[in-house]
């Protein structure tokens, strides 16, 4: 079986980077869903391959053709406290494959067995976080997120032990790239420099190759890296979306969001939400968010430096420089993103700007005082008038005292009567911004139960199709729309380790 042609980048970096590993085998595998589309971006004949052999690869029972399998090395600060060593523990990079017009996408198991890194951990995977994951990062695809993407799922017909015997799988995952702030940091901390301009030089070739062009291409890749991440962590929070555990090991330096451990989306809304239940300070919340990505990103800056000129001074003044650019690229892409959710879609001047922002800052401080359901809010606002109506009664419906709401309304009917927009064409844009669907907690955590306890699969491949297309919900599925009940609520989320 050939399915995929690698080309294999991340290993030319040679053994420094990485321990050469292959994955352990499993006893039965099974195919739970292949993403079909995906596969065939990939090159893959997706028709001429029986799902057997998929799982069978898959799973790690069957190295492809061209494969060279390997952990990747890293370090990482973990909530705030520095770790030499990681790595992938549990993951396996297969290889990389390059696309028509040369992009790279890498291909990596996750949960396929013990690696150097593993840290007397068994390198497994249970079902529950395998399907987790894989309901995450398409959902997040499909509402326009940069993401890892899931192109398989698989039992092992094995089970794993955590604080019970559970089932476990194998989630095969594609990014553009799994190199982390954490790997920088792992050769900047032994003092290894010419590795880390290894690793720079091998993200500009595959990643951001317009760095080469720059006078000091060390210092665009640097800035790429901050754009990117801004721009992501606002789609984060134009979304609700918490990721739970933004660890430098977790940090994407192709600006995508990686592992979906204890994440999760806002219901109630709370300006300082948190769900993952190793996040016991907040450090990671809702609203920290935007100022741990700087910190994260300081810690690259750090990586960098002696890269960034020879003087240590030149170098530390070049890197602040880009760090400045920051808080401007991510409080624009935010600023845009929410304008476009309550339906300001005129270009206007900064001081207006200003005042649009404040019109969102009162909304949330609305919602957080009552706990109103994030996306509920902004889908049912998308169907309002510019004038009062009956229809008003959906949102109001939401919070338990109104009175904040409608002087709230107000401000915000005034806003659009200052733009020339008809309400039909508002309203579509703001309901194709405002997802009707999201991944709710409840209802990840409804599959899991029925595909670990019962071997059902049909509750997550249901939601999954749901999820595919957030902006619109079939007919009969409008069920999954709704909050959870309070017997629903999940108040912890966790690491699938």
């Amino acid at each position: 079986m050939k399915p995929i042609t690698f080309s294999n980048h991340y290993a030319a970096l040679g053994d420094a980077f990485f321990q050469r590993v292959d994955p352990t085998t499993v006893q039965q595998p099974g195919l739970i869903r292949l993403n079909r589309e995906l596969a065939a971006q990939l090159g893959m004949d997706v028709d001429s391959v029986p799902d057997a052999d998929w799982a069978e690869m898959f799973a790690g029972n069957r190295i492809p053709e061209g494969a060279e399998p390997l952990a990747m090395a890293y370090a990482g600060h973990q909530f705030g406290h520095f770790v030499p060593q990681l790595g992938d523990g549990r993951a396996i990079l297969l290889g990389d494959v390059e696309m028509p017009g040369g992009a790279v996408q890498s291909i990596q198991l996750k949960g396929s067995g013990q690696t150097a890194f593993s840290r007397n951990g068994d390198g497994r995977a249970a079902l529950g976080p395998v399907l987790r994951e894989y309901l995450l990062s398409e959902a997040m695809h499909a509402l326009g997120v940069p993401t890892t993407r899931a192109l398989a799922a698989v039992t092992t017909g094995e089970e794993v032990a955590r604080e019970r015997l559970l089932p476990g799988g194998v989630i095969t995952r594609v990014a553009r790239s799994f190199v982390r702030v954490g790997t920088f940091q792992y050769f900047a901390a032994r003092g290894e420099t010419a590795q880390v301009r290894n690793l720079a030089d091998h993200i500009i070739e595959t990643i951001y190759p317009g760095a080469a062009d720059a006078e000091n291409e060390y210092l665009a890749l640097l800035q790429q890296v901050v754009t990117a991440q801004a721009e992501l962590i606002a789609r984060w929070m134009q979304l609700g979306f918490i990721h739970g555990v933004m660890n430098t090991d977790n940090m994407s330096v192709a600006g995508e969001t990686i592992d979906y451990g204890p994440c999760a989306f806002i219901d109630g809304y709370t300006h300082h939400r948190v769900f993952s239940s190793i996040d016991r300070n907040g450090r990671y919340a809702y609203s920290q968010q935007p100022s741990i990505g700087l910190w994260n990103l300081a810690r690259l800056a750090e990586a960098l430096l002696p890269l960034l000129a020879d003087d240590a001074d030149t170098a530390v003044a070049r890197a602040e420089s880009v760090l400045d650019t920051y808080a401007d690229t991510y409080n624009k892409a935010w600023l845009a993103g929410m304008r476009a959710k309550l339906g300001i879609i005129t270009d206007v001047e900064e001081s207006i700007q200003a005042s649009d922002k404040a019109l969102v800052d009162a909304l949330l401080d609305v919602m957080d005082g009552q706990a109103a359901d994030f996306t509920l809010v902004f889908s049912r606002l998308s169907r309002l008038d510019a004038t009062p109506s009956v229809q008003d009664d959906a949102l109001r419906e939401l919070f338990a005292n109104t009175r904040q709401l409608d002087r709230w309304l107000e401000q915000w009917r005034e806003r659009l009567g200052r733009q020339a927009v008809t309400d039909e064409v508002r309203q579509q844009s703001m309901q194709a911004v405002n997802p009707l669907v999201i991944p709710r907690n409840h209802q990840v955590e409804a599959a899991i139960r029925a595909a670990e306890d019962d071997g059902d699969f049909s509750v997550f491949n249901e939601l999954h199709d749901v999820l595919a297309m957030p902006f619109t919900v079939p007919a009969g599925k409008e069920y999954y729309q709704n909050p959870p009940a309070p017997e629903q609520e999940v108040r912890h989320t966790f690491c699938g380790t």
